[in-house]
């Protein structure tokens, strides 16, 4: 399946919904998403996935890099990143159109194990990477965006697709940073477990070394290697988080500011505060529903 062709099938999937509808998730794992118009830099948390550009451009930003993407072209993210993102090119006429893969990073970690051919894993360290997709990759993603509506195939189709959909992936020429990732004895997969620790104790203080000795690594490796794969220090992705979640409580409108600084682990209000503001712009306040105080 070429890439119009997936294009025209993922607004199909689309325009099956509600008028306006942006988003489906028509099979497992997978999404499709659509924009008529550019949209304003938004944080965001991403996690392990890839993300195939139909039509539009997209712009991601996680700590001093930035990442273009176009048509035809996959971002893959191979660590949960702290982020900010927009669509930069869209239009009614010629909407931004992308499909996003959650990755199953077990199912890769077997097949892993089957396909061990020698192959290398250098390329770049950095978590999130442009990538120009394997055909056979784009035509995987398409046969399981457009499996029958029929319960047996999906049952018994379902698994077998998604399966060749992350074998092609791992198979792709750029595939290093999941390679290294998937070895347990790597920079990538400590890295990995560190942040899943950060993403658990969010809301505790951050002890560098630690959490490097937790993870088996050096404190001055440790610190390196984070760097290399997210961009961002230990310290700044754990402040990260706890303004990203910070973030998503106040826009709920059920806490005041003073209880959100709390609740994301800050012992000091003002901190909290200034800190929010130098992250996102305005002061937190300005994040509340209407109705909210605080």
């Amino acid at each position: 399946m070429d890439l119009p062709t997936l294009a025209a099938h993922a607004a199909d999937t689309l325009d099956g919904l509600a008028a306006g509808s942006r988003f489906a998730s028509p099979v497992p794992r997978l999404s499709v998403f659509r924009s008529t118009a550019p949209t304003a830099l938004t944080p965001d948390l991403y996690e392990p996935v890839v993300c195939l550009i139909l039509q539009g451009h997209k712009e991601t930003t996680f700590g001093g890099s930035t990442l273009h993407v176009g048509p035809g072209q996959a971002l893959l993210v191979s660590h949960h990143m702290p982020v900010s993102a927009r669509i930069v090119t869209a239009t009614p006429d010629e909407p931004y159109l992308s499909l996003v893969l959650r990755l199953d990073l077990a199912l890769l970690r077997s097949l892993s194990v089957e396909v061990r051919d020698g192959s290398d894993a250098r390329g770049p360290a950095l978590g999130a990477a442009v990538q120009q997709p394997d055909p056979r990759m784009v035509d995987a993603l398409g046969r399981y965006l457009t499996m029958p509506d029929d319960d047996v195939e999906r049952r018994v189709m379902g698994p077998l697709l998604l399966r060749e959909t992350h074998f092609r992936l791992l198979m792709a020429p750029h595939s290093g940073m999941l390679r290294r990732l998937l070895r347990p004895d790597s920079h990538a997969s400590n890295v990995q477990r560190a942040i899943a620790r950060i993403r658990q104790d969010y809301r505790s203080p951050l002890v560098v070394p630690s959490l490097a000795r937790e993870v088996g690594m050096s404190a001055s490796s440790f610190h390196k290697h984070f760097r290399e794969i997210t961009s961002s220090t230990p310290l700044q992705y754990h402040k990260e988080l706890r303004l990203l979640e910070a973030r998503r409580l106040l826009g709920s409108g059920e806490h005041t500011v003073t209880n959100v600084a709390y609740d994301v682990g800050y012992a000091s209000p003002n901190q909290f505060s200034r800190e929010y503001a130098r992250r996102f712009g305005v002061p937190p306040r300005e994040h509340l529903p209407s109705t909210a105080t605080g």
